[in-house]
């Protein structure tokens, strides 16, 4: 029997920072099932990095893109999880198919602690900026309710470790009756590995 039923797909969403990315390789390769960035495939489809994009062609134009793709993607027959882009929440169409498709974690942190986390960044356009943390306010303010609004569980991540939080996206998974209590016991007693937060 499998211990990951047909259809599982999970969602990550949260602030630029938040460790979707990292979160979501570990989480992916502890199901056995793939993990896909919309960001990495967002680069594909327009052949350039999304800063350079969104540079030439603006944010709208950006997030029109942002928005076919996580469609496609969740409308694929297949387990995933699926990291999001910081901003695929501000369209309503995300929110909605998101939350419709697939079972979506907020991986919540303050902006103080993403900003400790991203102040030697220079990849992410939005924060390019005099005073990235005023900036990181300021998202943080606009977004966090839409990130509440989209996702089944939120997640605090203060300082846990990665290994930390995908114990707890399993641990929330087994309760809902979404993986089997096999799948979650084998990977919650594992040795934690000692890894930080990236995206």
């Amino acid at each position: 029997m499998s211990s990951t039923p047909v259809g599982l797909k999970l969602t990550l969403v949260a602030m630029p920072g938040g460790g979707k990315s990292t979160v979501g390789r570990h989480l992916a390769r502890q199901l056995g099932m793939p993990c896909l960035d919309s960001d990495s495939e967002i680069e594909k489809r327009i052949g350039m990095p999304i800063r350079e994009f969104f540079e030439r062609e603006g944010e709208e134009a950006f997030r029109d893109i942002e928005s076919e793709v996580i469609a496609e993607l969740l409308a694929r027959e297949q387990d995933m999880v699926l990291a999001t882009g910081g901003g695929a929440v501000l369209r309503e169409a995300n929110r909605e198919a998101m939350k419709a498709r697939s079972t979506v974690f907020y991986l919540r942190s303050s902006p103080e602690e993403l900003f400790r986390r991203l102040r030697h960044d220079t990849q992410r356009p939005l924060l390019q900026v005099r005073d990235p943390l005023k900036k990181l306010r300021e998202l943080y303010a606009q977004r966090d309710p839409l990130y509440r609004r989209t996702a089944h569980y939120v997640l605090e991540t203060g300082r846990p470790s990665v290994h930390a939080l995908c114990n707890m996206v399993l641990m929330q998974l087994e309760l809902a009756g979404l993986v089997s209590p096999d799948k979650v016991a084998a990977t919650v007693g594992a040795e934690p590995q000692p890894r930080t937060l990236e995206a």
